[in-house]
């Protein structure tokens, strides 16, 4: 029963979708890159805001930090994902 359940589940996954079952989605690492950038853009803001001690500047700092990083993180991850070292 556990082994139809196996060979099925395997059936469906290689019919809808062929992928290394070790890979995700690129739209799961978009969502991952987004849930990774506030946090570290609110890390970067408070950085910047104690180190320049203007708010201002530290969201402009913070804005741009989380543009480029996202993308980046992004393109990491993907890079990563097709490395078969480890997996």
């Amino acid at each position: 029963m556990i082994t139809d359940q196996l060979i099925i589940k395997n059936e469906k996954e290689q019919s809808t979708y062929t992928k290394d079952s070790a890979s995700e989605s690129p739209k799961r690492s978009i969502v991952k890159s987004i849930s990774w950038r506030v946090v570290g853009t609110l890390d970067t803001i408070l950085i910047s805001w104690v180190v320049t001690g203007t708010l201002s500047l530290a969201f402009s700092i913070g804005l741009v930090e989380l543009v480029t990083k996202m993308v980046l993180y992004f393109f990491h991850e993907r890079i990563w994902n097709s490395i078969k070292w480890g997996k």
